[in-house]
């Protein structure tokens, strides 16, 4: 796992010779029940993906941005950082690495933020969208009445990422048709 994740960035470093922003947008949940039911394979895959991923990413993408005067970390966790359930509490995980790596990276000129999406229509989220009752459930607690698609997060990402974001560091952009309002 580490030995990937170094490669990624040896070839990054080959190819291009530095890094500007990091974006991670990984996401583990195999298990949908009971938190007393979970078992420890779907747990430590949720981990894995969810937490240890991002942090890794994160470590080694931050010592060639230190390197090289700076650059951005976009960690994208979920509106179920903030409401509870298994892979809720990884992405709380991410928000508060987010805050973490925002605070002791800021003076090396590395700013750290994170999306969280609400419902979204893609394949990880599919196993939501797809169920009928499960969807009309959902769609009647967000205000706008309906599921986001993909490219409604690329103006959230574009500003975290680019110089209009430039004094942003250590937070989280909602981004969930009201969801949370």
């Amino acid at each position: 796992e580490m030995a990937q994740i170094e490669n990624v960035f040896e070839q990054i470093n080959e190819q291009y010779g530095r890094l500007d922003i990091l974006v991670n947008n990984a996401a583990a949940n195999p298990y949908f029940g009971h938190i007393l039911d979970t078992d420890l394979a779907a747990f430590e895959k949720t981990v894995d993906v969810n937490i240890r991923g991002y942090f890794f990413m994160s470590t080694v993408a931050g010592k060639m941005m230190k390197q090289q005067g700076g650059g951005v970390i976009l960690n994208t966790a979920s509106i179920n950082g903030i409401s509870p359930g298994i892979y809720s509490i990884t992405k709380a995980a991410v928000i508060s690495m987010t805050k973490a790596f925002a605070k002791e990276c800021g003076p090396l000129n590395i700013r750290v933020n994170a999306l969280l999406p609400g419902l979204t229509e893609t394949k990880f989220a599919s196993a939501l969208t797809s169920n009928e009752k499960i969807l009309k459930t959902a769609l009647m607690q967000i205000p706008l009445g309906r599921t986001a698609q993909p490219d409604e997060m690329a103006g959230t990402v574009l500003y975290l990422v680019s110089d209009a974001s430039s004094y942003t560091t250590g937070t989280t952009v909602v981004v969930d048709g009201g969801f949370l309002s």
